[in-house]
Order: structure tokens, then C-alpha cells, then sequence
């Protein structure tokens, strides 16, 4: 697992700019979305050409936080990165300038749909009602990568919980644009994951000063739970 360091200058500049720590209070379970990003065989399983081993250690919170939003009245959503021939032509500049060589072919191969690479880590744990959807760029909100935008606001959703792979690449990226579309974002500490610790908790940083609530699993239930009360309260 990462070693969480979230960097003083991160915390002071919060403190600094909105008086507290953490941005949001609380939230609506019912209007929350937990959304899952590229955890597949091509991220996680030993020898794919993106793996990224501390991924396979987040699996159990991400199970843990799948259940505690459906329980609460959420919706999951597990995202899959996707490369077809249409998004090769149109996203070029990365296939053909970053993702050359044997690495990208490789790519390639992996995150074609029908793919081992492709398909969603076994240890997830994916029901029956949970939406999987498919993006074609590194964010999932970003224009032309999928219909997370329009799925999400069909149903009302305004706030997003995110985790998943790479800390640093997808999951920030997705989290950044959630957050300019006015959405309001949690980033899990240890729920995301990608290869060095310095990385991940320079992402964490970045993302608590300007663009999200960043909290634990642990925290990140808790509220869960507590936004559900009211509502059970109600029913009884």
C-alpha cells in the first residue's frame, strides 16, 4: 500500500484559502456515485503492459466502498480504458508519440475490448445494477471519452467519489474535469494507487488544494453512512 504523505504546503494552502481542511460536510448517498477507474486485468494482473502491482492492493477498499454506496442508496460505476481503431485516429498524439513502440503495441492489444487485458480485475467485486462504462482518453469526463457525463446527470448524481488506477494519470485527470463540470469530488487516499509514493501523494496534494475532498476509505464510509441515516430515519 501507499505511504500517505499528503505535503504540509498542500494542507497549509487549504487551511490558508477556505478556513478547513475539507471542502464538503457531508453528502446526498442518493445523488453520489462511486466511480471506479481502470481497474482491469491490463493495470493489475503480473506481466500486462500497464501494471501497476500497488493497484491489486486496493481492492479490498474498493469492494469495501462499493458496498457501503449501494448499501447507502448509490450507484457504482466501474469505468474500463478502452483503445479502438477510431480512438487511435482521433486521439493520435498519444498512441503516436507517447505510446510508440513495443510498449504500445502492446497497449493496444491489451485494452482492445475482448481482451484479457481489458476485461475488469477478478477480485472486484461487480453486482447487478452497477453501470460499467468505457472511456477512450485518460479522463473519463473529458469531451468525446464517454457517456459518464450524461449517465451521471440523467440520474441526478452531483457528487463523485473516485478511485482507482493510476493515481496520477486516470483517476486525477477524471477528477480534475468532475470538478470543473461542478460536480463535487472525493479522491480516497487508499483507494488509489499507482507506482511510486511520490507520485500518488504529490496527486493528493494537488487535488486537496484546488479540486477535491480527499479522504480515507475508512472516512469516505462514514459519511456514506451518515448521509443514509436521515433517509432511513424517514422510512421507519
Amino acid at each position: 500500500m501507499h505511504k500517505i504523505a499528503i505535503p504540509a504546503y498542500a494542507v497549509d494552502r487549504a487551511l490558508a484559502r477556505r478556513g478547513r481542511l475539507h471542502p464538503f460536510d457531508g453528502l446526498d448517498p442518493a445523488r453520489t456515485a462511486l466511480i471506479v477507474v481502470d481497474l482491469q486485468n491490463g493495470f493489475m494482473a503480473p506481466g500486462q503492459p500497464a501494471e501497476v502491482a500497488q493497484a491489486r492492493e486496493i481492492v479490498p477498499a474498493v469492494n469495501r466502498l462499493a458496498e457501503a454506496t449501494r448499501a447507502a442508496g448509490g450507484t457504482v460505476v466501474w469505468i474500463q480504458n478502452t483503445i479502438t481503431p477510431e480512438s487511435e485516429r482521433s486521439w493520435s498524439v498519444w498512441l503516436g508519440n507517447f505510446a510508440d513502440a513495443d510498449w504500445g503495441a502492446r497497449m493496444r492489444q491489451a485494452f482492445s475490448p475482448g481482451d484479457f487485458g481489458h476485461e475488469l480485475y477478478s477480485g472486484l467485486e461487480v453486482l447487478t445494477g452497477d453501470l460499467t462504462l468505457r472511456k477512450t482518453r485518460f479522463s473519463a469526463l473529458v469531451q468525446g471519452s464517454s457517456d459518464l457525463d450524461a449517465t451521471l446527470r440523467a440520474r441526478g448524481i452531483d457528487t463523485l467519489i473516485i478511485v482507482g488506477t493510476a493515481t496520477n494519470v486516470c483517476c486525477e485527470s477524471t477528477a480534475r474535469d468532475a470538478m470543473m463540470l461542478n460536480y463535487k469530488v472525493f479522491f480516497v487516499s487508499d483507494a488509489n494507487a499507482c507506482r511510486t509514493d511520490e507520485e500518488h501523494n504529490a496527486t493528493l496534494g494537488a487535488l486537496m488544494v484546488m479540486f477535491a475532498d480527499v479522504r480515507s476509505t475508512d472516512e469516505m464510509i462514514a459519511l456514506l453512512r451518515r448521509g443514509a441515516a436521515p433517509a432511513a430515519a424517514a422510512a421507519e
